[in-house]
């Protein structure tokens, strides 16, 4: 028998462990789980559901129908069973590249489609993440969010293999899309282009340069948010005021003082997009109501 000194030892060695050691977790059950997040442990990671997916719809995302068309019809593909394209979403922050993709999940959860939520730093888990799903009768968007990396990242060098599909490669029912405020999803600097030179002609780009394409070049699909124009800001404001209205069952005219209002808000915030003409919209309903209905 073990003497009651190295039990004791035993038992603390456990205790140690279980502290260490991920909780064991339950599978996802994906017919009533529509969306997971990826959490990283101690030695692993695991997919935990959300509960709840975000009601918004497609018709919420105001000023960019053109995006709009171009992710939704090649997502309406991938659950179609056709081919379809990996997508980088890149642009202006606050022009609705991470709400279309919940937009698109809350549209066609229905029809099978679920979205599995990576940190950028955990997508060097991407074959555990996909073998989680890979036999699922479900179709499947690995979505990683305000992605952007240093040259030589893991997580980097996972995504492009995955993206190539030359040593990993995603199974036929996931796809991956990516949002970035950068274009190549990585920083770009003047020396870069000190490598480029002239032949027959034709500009070619150094290896640096060459790098950092090489990434976001293995998406099917760029997909451009550009910052709103003046006149698109406020057309956005206006029409989001109209919904707020509509929600509430009131009616607000949208005034020259509302136009002009909501230009100072676009200045004070250094920004015209979306989010910012829905959060002047919301900010200038409320405080019309109020001043219609008095204090709470």
């Amino acid at each position: 028998m073990m003497d009651q000194e190295l039990i004791d030892q035993l038992k603390r060695v456990l205790t140690s462990m279980e502290m260490i050691l991920p909780k064991p977790v339950a599978k996802v059950d994906w017919e009533t789980v529509h969306a997971a997040n990826w959490r990283r442990h101690s030695f692993a990671g695991s997919l935990e559901p959300v509960p709840e997916i975000e009601s918004i719809h497609l018709d919420d995302l105001l000023g960019i129908d053109k995006q709009k068309r171009v992710v939704e019809e090649n997502t309406r593909a991938f659950l179609a069973g056709y081919p379809a394209n990996n997508i980088l979403l890149w642009g202006t922050r606050g022009t609705g590249k991470s709400s279309l993709v919940r937009a698109l999940l809350y549209t066609h959860a229905s029809r099978g489609l679920r979205v599995i939520q990576v940190d950028k730093d955990d997508l060097i888990h991407l074959p555990d993440i996909v073998d989680e799903v890979k036999s699922q009768p479900y179709k499947f968007i690995v979505f990683s969010d305000d992605v952007s990396f240093e040259v030589g990242e893991s997580s980097y060098k996972m995504l492009k293999s995955a993206l190539d599909g030359s040593v990993y490669a995603p199974p036929e029912n996931v796809l991956i899309y990516v949002t970035s405020n950068r274009r190549h999803l990585l920083p770009e600097y003047e020396s870069d282009n000190r490598g480029a030179m002239m032949v027959e002609g034709e500009i070619h780009h150094g290896e640096a340069v060459e790098e950092k394409i090489s990434l976001s070049g293995r998406f099917g699909l760029w997909v451009a948010f550009h910052p709103f124009s003046q006149d698109q800001y406020l057309e956005v404001a206006r029409q989001w005021v109209e919904k707020l209205c509509t929600k509430k069952g009131v009616a607000l005219e949208w005034t020259t003082e509302a136009r002009s209002e909501a230009i100072g808000w676009a200045q004070r915030k250094g920004d015209r997009s979306g989010r910012i003409a829905l959060q002047f919209a919301s900010h200038w309903v409320g405080q019309q109501l109020l001043s219609r209905g008095g204090a709470a």
